[in-house]
């Protein structure tokens, strides 16, 4: 691809780092922002400074906030001996759009998968068996997606876990195998958090 602008290639380049967009998409984009007027292109950049800058992350599910605790986590009307355990915001968002769940939630922050180099010691995993241990949780609800790497991370943490006391249960398997909870339709993932199975009884049938 050639470019009649050093700048406009710089642009480009750097816009098409972004997952899902090519060079010709980015280059799309990039267009049309020199389209806009120059203080949307700022109110962009400038709110894209400010997240990367001051964003946190909640000191009891680890999902990104604007503060120490997150919404949810702050929300007293939110079960919190009802955790479920996902990959990242964006399956606590998909979860979230479903009505369906009143509990809270752990961020793993991804999921274990050795050929990319990520172990358990990568992921939250030590701060949600300690979540468990103190005895303030009922049930874990294992939310990862149905893929190998999902179902290693679900069988590490129900071997951190087992013997103490609380249940674990996975999300119905409404959703394909191999598919990420992002992707499913509302109706499909709320109904699979209410028929929610045992863990033990997905090991046996898997």
């Amino acid at each position: 691809m050639e470019f009649s602008s050093k700048l406009l290639e710089n642009a480009v380049y750097e816009m098409s780092q972004l997952p899902g967009i090519g060079k010709r998409t980015a280059l799309r984009l990039v267009l049309h922002l020199l389209k806009q007027s120059e203080r949307q292109t700022e109110q962009l950049s400038s709110a894209l400074t400010v997240l990367r800058s001051t964003v946190r992350f909640c000191t009891n599910c680890h999902n990104i906030s604007d503060t120490e605790l997150c919404e949810i986590c702050a929300n007293p009307k939110r079960d919190g001996t009802l955790v479920c355990v996902v990959e990242d915001i964006r399956d606590v968002m998909a979860i979230e759009n479903t009505g369906q769940y009143r509990g809270k939630y752990h961020v793993l922050g991804g999921k274990i998968s050795p050929m990319e180099g990520i172990g358990p010691q990568d992921l939250t995993i030590a701060s949600l068996v300690n979540k468990v241990k103190q005895g303030e949780i009922n049930e874990l609800i294992f939310a990862l997606s149905s893929t190998m790497e999902g179902d290693t991370t679900n069988f590490y943490i129900f071997k951190q876990i087992e013997g103490l006391e609380v249940r674990t249960s996975t999300i119905a398997r409404g959703i394909a195998v191999g598919d990420e909870l992002e992707y499913a339709d509302e109706v499909t993932l709320g109904r699979s958090i209410l028929n929610r199975v045992p863990f033990e009884g997905s090991l046996r049938t898997n």
